[in-house]
């Protein structure tokens, strides 16, 4: 064989070495450097949390790659405490906990959306109010909240604040997100709740309650908050998606996928997917439930230009001495993982 034959040989050899390292170099960029996961809830039963349930029903984490752990806790608050403490990586948590933890130093960023509407729902127990006219009648009652600290405690403190009362004026019992939450209520135990579907409808629907503030379409949010309000959430530490980012970015691929199924999917299909447990021994509440805030789950994961200033502005209605604080709204949250979820799954 000639000289000439062995250098073009040895030429095609060199350039496919070349491409197989720079194939592998890119597989290995893209390695998952942490597998297994821990993601904390609060009220993982919940219409607010959907998504989360769907990824991991589905198997959609799974074919990312991850193994992930969900441990549900009493409410939002409490799964915050579990991402502080060490014991959870993530936590699916509403999204003015970002700005919360950062007033207080400890920098955590939402990187995907699961709700544009927060679907909280107030609503006043017509056992123990049936004469209740406005916010000035709840001074000294018992509201029921999730968990003290939780999204539905800051959405009663919002309406509150509205209607001219503090904190302070009321006191707030946690009761949980399903049968507790409706225990409290027919027992007595609370004048007025701050909660979430299914719960809201089921109590609606036996008119033991009267709603007086609702968050579960996108209109209604706007007339609550006067703007786009962000909800549930995925978020970790700022350290957390510096150390990881190919995880974010699988755990990203998986919600986005699951929020883009559930755009399309029946409610017959749904309640083939979701546990038993979740629709609180009554399927066609549940449908009626999922139709009512479907429009809440985000379509994409995106979140709204102006939605962390809504945020924002309602935490300082009834926090004050956030106006004294500068917070960068801008590390609360980023869009830079859901860009690259949506280009994969069209």
């Amino acid at each position: 064989m000639s000289k000439v034959y062995f250098k073009k040989l040895g030429s095609a050899l060199g350039l496919f070495l070349f491409g197989l390292t720079a194939v592998n170099g890119s597989l290995l960029a893209q390695t998952i450097e942490k597998p297994k996961v821990s993601i904390a809830v609060g009220g993982k039963n919940l219409f607010y949390y959907l998504p989360l349930t769907v990824a991991e029903q589905l198997g959609y984490f799974k074919d990312e790659g991850l193994q992930v752990e969900i441990s549900d806790f009493a409410g939002g608050s409490k799964a915050l405490q579990a991402l502080v403490g060490g014991s959870a990586d993530v936590v699916s948590g509403a999204y003015e906990h970002t700005i919360s933890m950062q007033a207080k130093g400890q920098p955590i960023t939402a990187f995907v959306l699961q709700g544009r509407a927060p679907q909280i729902v107030m609503v006043v127990s017509n056992k123990t109010m049936p004469n209740y006219r406005s916010i000035a009648d709840l001074k000294g009652k018992k509201i029921g909240v999730s968990a003290p600290g939780s999204s539905t405690n800051m959405m009663a403190n919002f309406v509150l604040a509205k209607g001219g009362l503090k904190p302070g004026d009321v006191s707030f019992i946690g009761v949980g997100t399903s049968a507790g939450a409706l225990s409290a209520m027919r027992s007595g135990q609370i004048d007025a709740m701050a909660n979430l579907d299914p719960v809201i409808t089921m109590l609606e629907q036996k008119k033991e309650v009267r709603v007086i503030a609702d968050t579960r379409t996108l209109k209604d949010t706007n007339a609550v908050f006067g703007g786009p309000m962000p909800a549930a959430t995925l978020y970790a530490s700022e350290a957390f998606l510096q150390k990881y980012p190919h995880t974010v970015q699988a755990l990203t691929n998986a919600m986005v996928r699951a929020l883009k199924w559930l755009q399309k999917v029946g409610p017959s299909e749904l309640i083939k997917v979701v546990p038993e447990s979740y629709l609180l021994g009554d399927r066609a509440l549940y449908i009626a439930a999922f139709a009512k805030g479907r429009e809440a789950l985000s379509p994409d994961g995106t979140f709204p230009a102006a939605g962390p200033k809504t945020a924002l502005a309602a935490l300082q209605a009834f926090q004050p001495e956030l106006a004294e604080k500068n917070i960068d709204l801008a590390k609360t949250y980023t869009n830079e993982f859901v860009k690259k979820a949506n280009a994969k799954y069209k």
